[in-house]
């Protein structure tokens, strides 16, 4: 069994409030004082979770810089106030650079057995279908 440290445990609160401010800010119409909390938690959350330099290497790699740069990008234009256009940014950005996990992410809720059986609706199907290929991962 790996052994979780002490900042591992803090950077998945971190993470976590940082997803719950992210949720809170777009319920209560893309408030941008919750939105750059969350983004600023998320971040470090991150961070702490999995290491600065394997952060680093994370956003930085060359296939990966143009997501970074939306990511990055839209953080920055909700922090100066533009709360709409940076989420628009940052969810681009977001799907650019996780697209490679989600086939992973996918499978593994089929077998999860309420999340399964909605994946197997018609209608989900075809999008989980779509979003679990493995070819999205080039």
């Amino acid at each position: 069994m790996m052994q979780i440290t002490d900042f591992q445990k803090i950077g998945v609160g971190l993470a976590g409030f940082g997803i719950a401010f992210l949720f809170l800010g777009i319920l209560f119409f893309f408030d941008k004082g919750l939105l750059a909390i969350g983004n600023i938690l998320f971040i470090s959350g991150l961070a702490f979770v999995i290491g600065l330099e394997r952060t680093f290497r994370f956003f930085f790699q060359r296939h990966k810089m143009k997501a970074t740069g939306f990511f990055m990008g839209g953080i920055f234009v909700v922090l100066i106030g533009w709360p709409v256009i940076g989420m628009v940014l940052e969810i681009y950005g977001f799907f650019l650079l996780f697209s490679g996990f989600f086939p992973v992410a996918i499978n593994f809720l089929r077998r999860v057995p309420v999340i399964g059986s909605l994946l197997n609706l018609p209608g989900i199907r075809s999008v989980a279908d779509r979003l679990g290929e493995s070819s999205s991962m080039a």
